[in-house]
């Protein structure tokens, strides 16, 4: 989730070439309904999206039954006020920009954390 068109089209044609399927949503609204609709593995997280910030959303998730088991992923160009603000559960952090490849190595780990 993410607001930004570009990331969110990058982000999606990099996954799905290895092989992960993807849905990108641009908008906070309805978040919950969206991850419950479609049962991801990992939810990548922008820290800004839109009408609320993302680490407002990863906590309605982390405190969702329903969603808790689902490792997140919060991305951010502002670290420093991401760690000011504290990580509201997420599993790992990525600053923006990211190499891809760490982005790869990060989902990774969170679906071994999940599987374990």
């Amino acid at each position: 989730m993410d607001d930004d068109e570009a990331i969110l089209e990058m982000a999606k044609e990099a996954l799905s070439y290895e092989n992960f399927h993807v849905k990108t949503i641009n908008t906070s609204k309805n978040a919950i309904h969206e991850i419950l609709e479609y049962k991801p593995d990992v939810i990548l997280l922008d820290y800004l999206v839109g009408e609320i910030n993302g680490g407002e959303i990863c906590h309605q998730i982390k405190v969702n039954e329903l969603t808790k088991h689902i490792p997140v992923i919060i991305m951010s160009g502002f670290p420093r006020v991401f760690e000011s603000l504290g990580n509201y559960g997420c599993d790992f952090f990525i600053s923006k920009p990211f190499d891809l490849y760490h982005l790869l190595k990060t989902i990774d780990a969170c679906l071994v954390k999940a599987t374990a």
